[in-house]
């Protein structure tokens, strides 16, 4: 009989954002896109764990306002429309 964890059920699995290390600089840009991306695919309790940011952290703001510049122009509306209610 296999062992099983009685409080597992439910979990979902990690996944990998490709987030560099806490100490890289660049943490914060890639953070945002990683919680932008996981919004579009209904994950973004993941991507809060992985991050350690909460949607709508003040913090990331500047790069989910060049996110939805980029998006715009590209016409990618999905991104468009989560990158807005992250700034709301």
């Amino acid at each position: 009989m296999a062992f099983l964890r009685d409080d597992a059920e439910g979990e979902k699995p990690r996944r990998d954002y490709g987030l560099p290390d806490k100490s890289d600089p660049d943490f914060d840009r890639v953070a945002a896109q990683a919680l932008l991306e996981a919004a579009r695919v209904g994950e973004t309790e993941l991507a809060e764990r992985a991050t350690g940011y909460y949607w709508g952290e003040a913090s990331l703001r500047p790069y989910v306002e060049v996110m939805l510049q980029a998006a715009e122009k590209a016409g990618d509306d999905r991104l468009e429309q989560v990158a807005r209610r992250f700034l709301r």
